[in-house]
C-alpha cells in the first residue's frame, strides 16, 4: 500500500508502472507535463493499462502531437483578460485560483498549464481577479476551477467564498473538483466549513470509471451531502476506459446512488498527445443512444463538445427526430414510431 504521491518517473519505475526502457523518454516528457498520482489512486491501479492506470500513468505516445491537436484547445488564454480569469460566456466567469492538482490526468486539456511550478495566484492577483468580477455586473455565476480548488487551504477558500458573497450580482458559485474521488483524504471538516455560502453553491465532481467509487470516496461525498451542497458530475468519454455501454451505465448509476446528478459527459478536448484516448463522436452518440431506456432520466448526462477556438459547448446527444418525417420519431432501438 502506498502512502505518498508519486511525482517522478523513478518512483513510477519502483512501482512497476513503467519500464526501464521508458525512463529516458518519460523523464523528458515530465518536464512538459507534470506527474502526480495520489496514494488513493496508486492503490487502485492493478495494471498499467487498467481504467485507473491509463488515466494517470504517463505514456511515451504523449510526446506525439497530431495535426488536429491544439496547445489551448478551448482558447482559455485568448479569453483571459487578467491572470486567474477566463470569460467565455457573458453571464458567467471561470476563476482559477491555482493551477495545481492532487493528480494529473494524462488526457487533460490544460496539461501544459497545470503543475507544481505554476502554483497559486498571488494574493494581489487573487484580489485583482475578485475585483474584476465585481466590476462586471453582467456576471451572475462564478465557476472555480484550475487546477483543483479543493486543494486550496480552508482559509483561502473561505476568503474567496466570503468575497463572492458580498458581490450582489453574483447569484451562483460552482466548484469543479476531482478531490472527492482522487484524493478524498484531503477533504477535512475545516475545508467543508469553508464552503459555507449565502449564494447557491454547487459542486461538480469528476470521475470516469466505477472503480473510482471507493469507500473513502463515499465518505468524502457524504460530507458534502450532509453539508447540504447539491452535487453534479462530469466525466470524459475515454477510449479503453469508459467507451462501452456497460461501463457507462455502471458509472452513471453509481453517481445517482451517491446523490450526484450526472451533468456533463465530455467529448475529449484534443490537447497534444491525447490521441490514445480519443473516441469518435459517432461512437459516443451510439453509446448514449444505447443507454436510453437502460437508465433512469436522473442518470442521463448531456454529451457535449467544447468547440475548438473558445466558441463554447454544444450538445452532441443522439437525435430521435427527423424533419424529413415530422410525424415520426426513432425509439432507442432506432425503430420508427408514429407520433
Amino acid at each position: 500500500m502506498s502512502n505518498k504521491t508519486l511525482r517522478t518517473v523513478h518512483e513510477l519505475l519502483k512501482h512497476n508502472f513503467i519500464t526501464e526502457q521508458e525512463v529516458l523518454s518519460l523523464d523528458k516528457l515530465s518536464q512538459t507535463y507534470a506527474i502526480a498520482i495520489s496514494p488513493e489512486m496508486v492503490n487502485l491501479i492493478q495494471t498499467t493499462d487498467d481504467p485507473i492506470g491509463l488515466q494517470y500513468i504517463p505514456h511515451p505516445e504523449e510526446a506525439i502531437t497530431h495535426p488536429d491537436e491544439l496547445n489551448d484547445p478551448i482558447a482559455d488564454e485568448a479569453l483571459s483578460p487578467i491572470p486567474g480569469i477566463v470569460h467565455r460566456y457573458e453571464d458567467r466567469v471561470l476563476l482559477k485560483p491555482l493551477l495545481i492538482c492532487p493528480v494529473y490526468c494524462r488526457f487533460c486539456f490544460r496539461r501544459e498549464q497545470v503543475g507544481p511550478d505554476n502554483g497559486l495566484l498571488s494574493d494581489q492577483q487573487l484580489e485583482n481577479a475578485l475585483q474584476w468580477i465585481e466590476n462586471h455586473p453582467q456576471i451572475q455565476e462564478v465557476i472555480l476551477s484550475g487546477g483543483d480548488p479543493f486543494i486550496l487551504s480552508p482559509r483561502r477558500m473561505k476568503h474567496i467564498i466570503e468575497t463572492l458573497n458580498q458581490i450582489s450580482h453574483v447569484t451562483t458559485i460552482r466548484i469543479h473538483t476531482r478531490v472527492p474521488f482522487s484524493a478524498p483524504s484531503k477533504m477535512t471538516a475545516e475545508f467543508i466549513d469553508s464552503l459555507e455560502s449565502d449564494k447557491a453553491l454547487w459542486v461538480v465532481v469528476h470521475a470516469n470509471h466505477p472503480k473510482e467509487f471507493t469507500s473513502a470516496a463515499y465518505q468524502a461525498i457524504k460530507t458534502l451531502v450532509k453539508a447540504g451542497i447539491p452535487l453534479l458530475s462530469q466525466s470524459v468519454l475515454l477510449k479503453n476506459i469508459n467507451d462501452d455501454v456497460e461501463t457507462l451505465e455502471s458509472l452513471l448509476r453509481h453517481f445517482v446512488e451517491w446523490r450526484i446528478k450526472p451533468y456533463y459527459l465530455h467529448q475529449l478536448d484534443k490537447a497534444p498527445g491525447t490521441a490514445r484516448f480519443y473516441v469518435p463522436i459517432d461512437k459516443g452518440r451510439q453509446l448514449l443512444s444505447a443507454l436510453r431506456g437502460r437508465v433512469t432520466g436522473l442518470a442521463w448526462p448531456t454529451y457535449v463538445l467544447d468547440i475548438p477556438g473558445g466558441h463554447g459547448k454544444v450538445p452532441l446527444g443522439p437525435d430521435y427526430f427527423n424533419p424529413q418525417t415530422p410525424h415520426s420519431v426513432l425509439d432507442p432501438n432506432h425503430k420508427i414510431r408514429q407520433i
